[in-house]
């Protein structure tokens, strides 16, 4: 049964069926008495789920507050298979239908930045602005892709899974709190095997680059300065291709500065919004 977004309360699972796919997501409303500012629908990694930007979430103006966690990751439907990217793209925009969100800035990490990106392709009435974190319109090549899979269905996700969590945080972020990096690695390990490796194909697919210079909605495009997986150069330039971009890097930051400086990316992000309302 769809869920009456007039009976949300702050922070409840909701689950809609979007073409079959059971998603889930986390919904705060906007709260009474709060400026008006558009809904913000967060979209997160791979291998991780909606709940890493609760920290990022809970320093933002009280607009409502989308967190999808992706096909394949989270509490969402795993169907086995490759995922694209303009699916993924779908399933967002399905469950901002069944929320009765008609348009939304969307703030995305990595994979989830280019699934806002494509949102912003597909159905840019619907897509009001964007926040690009450590993405990028092409993320690694092909050959890197299929490696990545082959590695996992060989050998399971627990075999890569410090080298991929050490990308997720700063060094110096790794040493002052060791113990946010094992949990988040248990919160990779519990991703379905059938979820990363449909999003993997998304990501050997996608490559937006011919098509970037058409997204004209405002953005935000944020790079954690030390991150190696998407580094700045990388993100910088993806900004650079966006006609109406600002660009700007999170010192001490990894991957996933929503984890590791969420005081940051939430100052950006008010900051962001104030201009676009």
């Amino acid at each position: 049964m769809d869920h009456d977004p007039g009976y949300l309360k702050g922070g409840e699972a909701v689950f809609v069926d979007v073409d079959g796919v059971i998603l889930h997501a986390r919904v705060d409303p906007p709260e009474a008495g709060a400026a008006a500012a558009p809904p913000l629908v967060f979209v997160h990694s791979l291998g991780t789920e909606g709940r890493i930007w609760d920290a990022v979430v809970a320093r933002l103006p009280a607009t409502q507050r989308v967190r999808v966690d992706l096909r394949g990751h989270g509490l969402s439907d795993a169907p086995p298979g490759d995922y694209a990217l303009a699916s993924l793209a779908a399933d967002v925009l399905g469950v901002l239908d069944r929320l009765g969100v008609a348009t939304a800035v969307f703030v995305g990490v990595s994979i989830g930045g280019q699934v806002a990106l494509q949102a912003a392709l597909d159905r840019p009435e619907r897509v009001a602005g964007l926040v690009l974190l450590d993405t990028a319109a092409r993320i690694g090549d092909r050959a890197g892709w299929e490696a990545r899979r082959a590695e996992v269905r060989s050998h399971g996700l627990a075999a890569s899974a410090d080298a991929v969590v050490g990308r997720w945080f700063a060094p110096k972020s790794r040493a002052s709190d060791p113990i946010a990096p094992r949990g988040y690695r248990n919160l990779l390990l519990r991703t379905p095997v059938a979820g990363y490796l449909g999003a993997c194909a998304a990501l050997r697919d996608a490559d937006l680059r011919s098509r970037t210079a058409d997204i004209a909605q405002p953005t935000l495009v944020l790079c954690g300065a030390e991150d190696t997986a998407t580094p700045p150069a990388l993100v910088r330039g993806l900004a650079d291709t966006l006609p109406n971009a600002r660009y700007a890097e999170i010192a001490g930051a990894g991957h996933l500065p929503c984890l590791d400086r969420p005081d940051e990316v939430a100052a950006h992000v008010a900051a962001f919004l104030d201009g676009i309302t």
